[in-house]
């Protein structure tokens, strides 16, 4: 492990600095290939930091780094009441070597750009925060708050590495353990269905408006500014937003104001189209398209195979074409990407035979541990979202049952993103259940 001087700078009640770290490329292989992360300390003005716990941020995803605050903002306010919190961005995301379009060709061909993104999932996250931790704390167990994708490095973590954890907090991202991604997305799809028909009781109005968006995207696919080619199934996927607090509510007012009138009659307006580009645009998070069913992968001799458009196959409500066809509202899909998000995104569009390599893979390896999870000693709370868009509930209290000494939170309030929606409230309750 090589660490680099850190700078320290401040904003309104919060004390910054910025750590480098350098840590292998693949950690089976230490002597080998290093790559460099970013974390972000925060600790409250006033505080002594010597004094204070850690607390690690594991961000959701994957791909995403970890959120830039301002000042005490959402539940780090809570946060840092109590501890001397680290925001990580995982590797290939943010600060941390980050992986896209613009720096993968640096490996060499789609082949070994697909090997050198398979480091990329949470056994190599996990063992880089064990790296970190030893330089920041000198051996000294640390607190791991984990948001979506970053409870499933937690619970690898748990799996793997628990004597490097004081107490583990999980907020919607308790996965199945042996889930493949096929039954990930069998589970999905009905769920994602009931979101959409939620939606449109709320917005009756919008079961026309989709549907007429749609159908122009069917005859006349647009271009999005940076060059994204909206089609109608690149469209569905604003479905995304459903699954979070006021995502209904977003998409509802994307949907109320998309045509004008021009010389040529009715068209996508340009403020309908940049909105839609910030939605539907992969250039800030390319991991998640590359990686998103990679997190899934358990069966060293089973591929993932494009899981959710296999699956998609089967629930033809969600083909806007055969929808299109008919009379029935149109429905958007979810957490799922397709082939063609490698062809409609210029920021993936040089990376489909990466993908694909990545989609036709073996060799993954089981990411958690039952048996030691049901030993587990590390104390546990979890967030769980009663009706999660992106994280099957199901799923997550069969895992919470296996997790011995874990306490669930299962609340309806909050959606997916209830950590950042519920800011201090989310974390004061789970750190309320650690101390019950």
């Amino acid at each position: 492990m090589t660490r680099q001087r850190s700078h320290s700078y401040r904003q309104p009640g919060v004390v910054l600095t910025d750590h480098h770290f350098t840590v292998p490329l693949d950690h089976s292989r230490p002597d080998g290939e290093r790559i460099e992360l970013y974390a972000r300390e925060a600790v409250a003005t006033g505080k002594d930091p010597e004094r204070l716990p850690w607390l690690l941020y594991l961000e959701g995803g994957p791909g995403f780094g970890a959120r830039r605050f301002t000042g005490r903002q959402a539940w780090l306010e809570r946060a840092l009441a109590d501890y001397r919190v680290l925001l990580l961005d995982q590797r290939g995301t943010g600060r941390s070597t980050p992986a896209g379009r613009q720096t993968l060709p640096l490996r060499g061909t789609p082949e070994q750009q697909s090997a050198y993104l398979a480091h990329f999932r949470a056994d190599s996250i996990v063992r880089d925060a064990e790296h970190i931790r030893l330089a920041l704390t000198g051996g000294a167990p640390w607190t791991v708050l984990g948001q979506s994708f970053g409870g499933f490095c937690t619970t690898h973590y748990l799996s793997t590495a628990p004597d490097g954890l004081t107490a583990a907090l999980i907020t919607g991202g308790l996965p199945s353990l042996d889930a493949t991604a096929t039954q990930v997305y069998e589970a999905a799809y009905p769920r994602v269905e009931r979101k959409n028909l939620a939606h449109y009781a709320r917005y009756p109005m919008d079961v026309e408006r989709a549907r007429r968006i749609a159908a122009h995207l069917a005859e006349r696919p647009a271009e999005l500014p940076g060059g994204y080619r909206l089609t109608a199934e690149a469209f569905q996927s604003l479905g995304l937003l459903l699954g979070t607090g006021d995502g209904s509510h977003q998409l509802h007012y994307l949907l109320e104001d998309a045509f004008v009138t021009t010389p040529s009659g009715p068209a996508l307006s340009d403020a309908f189209l940049e909105a839609v580009r910030s939605h539907l645009s992969f250039a800030g998070h390319p991991l998640y398209a590359l990686l998103h069913e990679a997190i899934y992968a358990q069966d060293p001799a089973t591929p993932t195979g494009w899981a959710a458009e296999r699956v998609r196959a089967a629930h033809p409500r969600f083909d806007a074409a055969k929808t299109l066809g008919g009379t029935d509202p149109l429905l958007f899909t979810g957490e799922t990407i397709h082939p063609w998000h490698f062809t409609v995104d210029p920021a993936l569009a040089p990376l489909r035979d990466t993908a694909e390599l990545l989609a036709a893979r073996t060799g993954w390896q089981p990411l958690y541990d039952p048996a030691r999870l049901a030993a587990n000693e590390v104390p546990v709370a979890a967030a769980v979202y009663h009706d999660d868009m992106y994280v099957d509930t199901d799923h997550s209290l069969r895992t919470a049952r296996t997790i011995r000494g874990l306490r669930t939170w299962v609340t309806d309030e909050y959606e997916h993103d209830g950590v950042r929606a519920g800011g201090p409230r989310v974390l004061d309750r789970l750190l309320t259940l650690l101390e019950d």
